[in-house]
């Protein structure tokens, strides 16, 4: 019988597509976390895992991770935003997860922009978010000429 220690090591190691996806479904948030830094999990578990919760320091982490992870897609993201939508309205503070997003650019700056209006939003999180947001359409706007 697997140990959860045996799964650990599984999200951290494997490479294989459908076993990362099994792993997703394990109850334990340190796997999950472990699934969401490895380059190799698909974007459907990452999709899965954006579902996932347990408390709020594993999840804010958690969602931070998933906002980071290189082959997170359109969907992905969208799911992540949805829950960090849905964590700043209930008063808790995912920062790290917004700011990640604000580096993304699958996604458009404004459906970043409106994590900002939740009430779990502070002033400094929304200054963060447009410096962020802002310093991104720099970095991007002069490859666009």
């Amino acid at each position: 019988m697997p140990t959860p220690a045996d799964y650990l090591a599984l999200a951290h190691a494997e490479t294989d597509g459908p076993v990362l996806r099994r792993l997703a479904r394990c109850p334990y948030p340190f796997v999950w976390q472990a699934l969401a830094t490895n380059p190799h999990t698909p974007p459907v578990a990452l999709l899965e895992l954006s579902k996932a919760r347990d408390s709020v320091w594993n999840d804010n982490r958690l969602l931070r991770l998933l906002a980071e992870h290189p082959g997170a897609d359109r969907i992905v993201l969208r799911s992540v935003i949805d829950a960090v939508a849905a964590k700043l309205q209930a008063g808790e503070r995912p920062y790290a997860a917004v700011l990640a997003l604000a580096d993304r650019p699958e996604l458009g700056a404004d459906e970043v922009r409106r994590l900002g209006n939740h009430r779990g939003a502070s002033a400094r999180l929304r200054s963060l978010l447009t410096r962020r947001l802002n310093s991104r359409v720099r970095v991007i706007s002069p490859a666009v000429r």
